[in-house]
């Protein structure tokens, strides 16, 4: 359901919602290109810091800097702030170890992860139709991470393959429970407010990281750390705008097109062509993620009926 007073022009929401993850995977593909160089947690400092700017300066366009900051729930800030900034770097770590379509396809792996902790933590009753659609994109999973973990015919995989698959599935994982910790948060807390904490967190915690291993980066990679923070910034911020013209339902197809733009990026900048397992297995996660988000918008739709009377 749209935002209060807000008309649906639904063109505009998926234009935005697609340029939004052009923009993302662009991101991503910095990171992916920085992290050679400098270590992770420099990378995540990097993408947090540089977007705040963007933040503030569209909080003080929606009005005063003291409304779009005011906190209700502090303490649900800092755990969302925590837990996103442990599947940011997670991310990034896997981002540094494997293929971006691969990376790409396992993280969507977290829409599948957060309807088991609806019912784990929220107490949601969760029917046959939505818990097959969880065990199929699991499947999904394991056929990509298997050759990784050393169970499959390409046993020889490195530890460091290994690391970056365990890190994919971590990030998926904190990234559900991320989504879980949301639906609390956004019934007191402002968009912009979780938006900006959050970024803040994950530039301090980022800092903290300095005396573990710091690197002064090449001109080339210290433009790419800039990017990664304005480009993470404008991505956010168009897919939030996303939201104020189109319905979730409608967009959530479109989110998936993440994968063919991570292909594409992944052949033409890295030459990682995806391996035939990790294709059957991003159909498998894709397709039970869409079928999570349609049976989602269907329950939300009965209930929006239900409590009008119609």
């Amino acid at each position: 359901m749209l935002p209060r007073g807000q008309s649906a022009k639904p063109l505009t929401g998926i234009a935005l919602h697609l340029g939004a993850i052009t923009v993302l995977v662009t991101m991503a593909a910095c990171i992916k290109i920085a992290t050679v160089e400098v270590p992770t947690g420099q990378a995540v400092f990097a993408r947090a810091a540089f977007s705040l700017p963007l933040i503030l300066g569209w909080i003080a366009l929606q009005g005063p800097l003291r409304d779009g900051l005011r906190m209700e729930r502090p303490r649900l800030h800092l755990l969302r702030g925590l837990i996103g900034t442990l599947a940011l770097s997670l991310n990034f770590l896997a981002l540094s170890l494997l293929p971006l379509p691969e990376v790409t396809a396992i993280e969507f792996a977290a829409p599948l992860v957060t309807v088991v902790f609806a019912v784990l933590l929220l107490g949601e009753t969760v029917r046959l139709l939505r818990w097959s659609a969880v065990f199929v994109g699991l499947i999904g999973v394991l056929i990509i991470v298997w050759p990784r973990l050393g169970l499959g015919a390409e046993a020889g995989e490195t530890d460091w393959a290994r690391i970056g698959a365990l890190a994919a599935l971590g990030s998926a994982c904190a990234a559900a429970l991320v989504k879980i910790l949301l639906r609390r948060m956004v019934i007191t807390e402002s968009t912009p407010a979780i938006a900006f904490y959050f970024a803040l967190t994950a530039s301090l915690i980022g800092l903290a990281s300095a005396p573990f291993g710091w690197v002064w980066p090449s001109a080339k990679v210290a433009a790419l750390l800039v990017a990664s923070g304005l480009l993470g910034g404008i991505g956010q911020l168009m897919l939030t705008a996303s939201y104020r013209y189109a319905d979730a339902s409608a967009l959530a197809p479109f989110w998936y097109a993440q994968f063919l733009f991570a292909t594409a990026f992944g052949v033409f900048l890295f030459g990682d062509l995806p391996t035939t397992q990790t294709l059957l297995g991003a159909a498998l996660v894709i397709a039970a993620g869409l079928l999570i988000a349609w049976r989602e918008s269907r329950l939300a739709k009965a209930a929006r009926l239900g409590a009008t009377g119609r």
